[in-house]
């Protein structure tokens, strides 16, 4: 094991007062300053924000001093500040603007779903299943 590399929560200790993007269990994608941590991956972020990205459009929604659960983290890393700052194939925009997308987005997935359990159920009555 090489002198440098510490296993599990002990390794966030190189992390420390760096910017970190953390996906949550909901699909959530957070961006914030990796300030304390503990033996259970809780962590606290300092200056966070939540990414929001829908159909090539994204906007940052700020959320300040953020604790996040250890149990609801499934990915974390460091933010690339260059990439981070030529972030090209997508548009910035404000964040009424990203909501009112992501509601709209929700709202064709759940009709989407609505209809295609409808298609299935009047596809499977026409095929002689219900009677």
């Amino acid at each position: 094991m090489s002198q440098g590399f510490f296993p599990g929560t002990a390794s966030l200790v190189e992390d420390i007062d760096k910017r970190l993007l953390v996906v949550l269990r909901d699909g959530r994608k957070i961006i914030g300053t990796l300030r304390s941590f503990d033996q259970f991956s809780n962590i606290v972020l300092e200056t966070t924000v939540e990414r929001i990205i829908v159909s090539g459009q994204f906007a940052d929604l700020p959320l300040g001093l953020y604790v996040v659960r250890g149990e609801n983290i499934v990915l974390l890393g460091p933010v690339d500040e260059e990439k981070e700052a030529n972030l090209q194939q997508l548009e910035r925009v404000d964040v009424d603007t990203i909501l009112a997308a992501k509601r709209a987005a929700e709202e064709a997935e759940r009709l989407k779903a609505e209809l295609t359990k409808q298609l299935r159920v009047d596809w499977l009555r026409d095929d002689g299943l219900f009677d």
